[in-house]
């Protein structure tokens, strides 16, 4: 942390890092600082200080580089490293970033092993008053450091099975695209940097330079959920073959144009299991009761048909199983967060 008049936002670089997403966001933020001087927003026009922070094994530690400051007028280049080892001693002021952002990485998330090495200098920073951002798989480097134990927090919803059986005490909502804590803010989704960086413009500057930035950018505000890209993809590692045995059956019924409901007795009687206990190890293994799961296969196969058909969405409803249209525009909505026909109209394949 400088000084009232710069921001140092600082970029964690590890391997497989996605390059794209420090060069974007740093784009996104002169872009921003343009915007502020065109619209005579002199009152919230920060300087920024963008710094690439790596870990050091010569050192343990990390050691950031290469401060870029930046105004429209003009933009110097200074080296300028700092280190903040894993040690327990506070670190100094004028080595803490206001924001330290984490960005996805191009491959899986970082293993367990390789990720603590960063834990204590991430508790360091939060400690010492940095804001911490994670964006999509660099939630997994943020979550070893414990930071984020009984928070709310999003990933994107493909690494959610993961995410929870390594880090059981974070809570998930895989509806948003973003959360902000006021501490800790987390976004779903690679390219979920760029509604960070919106809403960061909107705190570091005004939301009107960040409407001016999403109009020049044209690109939505923040705003977007999570649960609009989201494909229903069941647990089937669960290790339950009766239970595996009436997934498959419901899976075969979803795919029939029409196709009714099936009956509990004859979902228990297919895996040779009483109700009750149909409906216990259901939840279990699958994390939702039947009813859900069924919901959720469906509205699955009307997405398929609302992107990649024009077939009216009373065609679509029944096709679906559904004979109550306005039934099935409530739990379409309920699950994914747009209507029917809100959501053709922006995912539709022309």
């Amino acid at each position: 942390m400088q000084n009232a008049d710069v921001i140092e936002i600082g970029f964690l670089c590890y391997p497989q890092v996605q390059h794209a997403t420090i060069l974007g966001l740093s784009d996104l933020f002169r872009l921003a600082e343009r915007e502020s001087v065109t619209s005579g927003d002199c009152e919230h026009r920060p300087r920024l200080s963008l710094t690439q922070w790596h870990w050091s094994d010569q050192q343990q530690s990390l050691v950031s580089f290469e401060s870029e400051h930046m105004s429209f007028e003009e933009k110097h280049m200074a080296f300028e490293e700092k280190r903040l080892s894993s040690a327990a001693d506070a670190p100094t002021p004028a080595l803490i970033p206001d924001l330290m952002i984490l960005p996805p990485t191009l491959g899986d998330p970082m293993p367990s092993e390789q990720a603590q090495r960063y834990a204590p200098g991430l508790r360091q920073l939060h400690g010492a008053g940095c804001r911490l951002a994670a964006i999509c798989g660099g939630a997994f480097i943020l979550a070893e450091s414990g930071l984020l134990n009984r928070r709310t927090v999003t990933v994107h919803y493909q690494h959610a099975e993961c995410f929870q059986a390594l880090f059981p005490e974070v809570r998930l909502d895989l509806n948003p695209l973003l959360i902000d804590s006021g501490d800790i803010l987390t976004t779903g989704g690679v390219m979920s940097w760029v509604d960070l960086g919106l809403h960061l413009v909107a705190h570091y500057w005004h939301i009107d330079t960040m409407l001016a930035v999403a109009r020049v950018l044209m690109v939505d505000p923040p705003g977007r959920q999570q649960r609009y890209y989201q494909v229903f993809s069941p647990r089937r590692q669960h290790g339950d073959v009766a239970i595996e045995k009436v997934q498959t059956l419901l899976d075969e019924q979803a795919i029939e144009p029409g196709g009714g409901s099936i009956s509990l007795a004859v979902l228990a009687q297919h895996a040779g299991l009483e109700v009750r206990t149909l409906l216990r190890r259901f939840q279990k293994a699958t994390g939702m009761t039947t009813t859900e799961y069924m919901q959720r296969l469906r509205v699955g196969r009307a997405q398929e048909q609302l992107q990649r058909t024009r077939l009216p969405v009373d065609r679509i409803a029944w096709d679906m199983g559904y004979r109550d249209v306005k039934a099935f525009r409530k739990v379409f909505t309920q699950i994914v967060g747009l209507t029917p026909n809100d959501y053709r109209r922006r995912f539709l394949v022309s």
